[in-house]
């Protein structure tokens, strides 16, 4: 009698069959486009703020504005001119925030667009072909 180890080992050895389906896309829906694109959006908005702070944290805490200070003081002759200042956090954080909810409106804008012109090209194309395979 055989072992169910030497069972599936013939099991194993049979070859699979593959099966390929081949599907047209043929049509985006608009409201599914435009929340995924507005999901997107806020994902790359958060992002973007984010890596603005942490941007602006390791270029303080580096020192690279105290030195950008001194250079900048020496080639404008003016003692008072600082750019920790003028690009303090507060600042930097608000200025990310608006440049994050405008690509927001953007993004989301970009994705219903892109959805309509899909779904209007199709009718000239015929659909995207995509195919599938079972493995």
């Amino acid at each position: 009698m055989s072992s169910v180890a030497e069972k599936l080992q013939r099991k194993s050895q049979q070859p699979v069959a593959t099966k390929q389906v081949r599907l047209k896309l043929v049509y985006v829906d608009f409201w599914s486009s435009v929340k995924l694109s507005f999901l997107v959006a806020i994902s790359l908005g958060i992002v973007g703020v984010v890596a603005t702070i942490l941007i602006w944290v390791v270029l303080q805490s580096t020192g690279i504005f105290g030195n950008l200070d001194g250079l900048l003081q020496s080639i404008l002759n003016d003692p008072n001119f600082s750019i920790s200042a003028t690009f303090s956090l507060p600042q930097v954080a608000v200025f990310a925030l608006v440049v994050a909810v405008l690509n927001v409106v953007v993004g989301t804008a970009l994705g219903a667009i892109a959805s309509v012109l899909y779904n209007l090209s199709v009718r000239i194309t015929g659909g995207l072909l995509v195919g599938f395979t079972n493995q």
